[in-house]
């Protein structure tokens, strides 16, 4: 496996690579999220949510886009599936620059909005339990919080 790169053998290790990450990320830090459909994109985000102390059920936001929660700091859920091909902007800079966590689905499809660093998250599917985490820095903060991450495992 290559640096900054994770092979998870279940929902629950994914999630707690998640809870890990969520420890190392700060107010206004971004993390996109990137995978097929059923990769695990919500269940890395249940991870980050329990390591946030969020206490409500994180589901995906499919529907309504955004979905807020309240832990030690927010957190701001985005799936963004849904502005493909689109040219509207829902207020991101608000979200990206502000006092929470953002993870952001699909983000390939805001790309423009992206601010200039942020953390990548690849979700590939191996098989049924069995996925791989690629983290893909973007900025020098994102390069340490990658790669005390990997490190974890």
């Amino acid at each position: 496996m290559k640096k900054n790169q994770i092979k998870t053998h279940s929902e629950i290790e994914t999630r707690n690579i998640a809870e890990r990450l969520a420890l190392l990320l700060k107010p206004g830090d971004v993390v996109t999220l990137e995978g097929d459909l059923g990769a695990g994109k919500t269940t890395f985000t249940k991870g980050l949510a329990n390591g946030l102390g969020v206490k409500r059920t994180v589901n995906s936001p499919t529907f309504t886009m955004i979905k807020e929660y309240q832990g030690e700091m927010p957190l701001y859920h985005m799936d963004v599936y849904r502005l493909e091909d689109s040219e509207e902007d829902i207020g991101f800079e608000e979200y990206f620059n502000g006092d929470g966590i953002c993870v952001v689905e699909w983000a390939h499809f805001i790309e423009r909005y992206l601010p200039a660093e942020y953390l990548a998250v690849n979700i590939s599917y191996i098989d049924e339990q069995t996925r791989l985490l690629d983290f893909q820095p973007i900025g020098e903060h994102y390069e340490s919080v990658a790669h005390d991450v990997a490190g974890y495992m």
